[in-house]
């Protein structure tokens, strides 16, 4: 299953992402969104889980959830 992270720090870093969503199961995969010209953070990002449970447990517990100064959105990526 394919969450999408929003209103991420501009200095959130990938490691710091998938931390966040380690606790809850296994990491297929975990990409911060990059601005190519300026080397930082576009603030939203994508972790795939291949277990749906587990998956929906992340997003569950995360949605809305303060990490550094910013309340994340997490929802379904389509």
């Amino acid at each position: 299953m394919k969450l999408m992270i929003l209103n991420l720090s501009r200095r959130t870093t990938e490691a710091q992402l998938r931390d966040l969503f380690s606790p809850f199961g296994v990491i297929d995969a975990c990409d911060l969104v990059m601005d190519v010209d300026k080397g930082t953070s576009k603030g939203f990002g994508f972790v795939e889980m291949p277990n749906k449970q587990e998956a929906q447990n992340a997003l569950d517990a995360l949605n809305e959830k303060r990490v550094q100064t910013k309340r994340i959105k997490v929802k379904l990526a389509k």
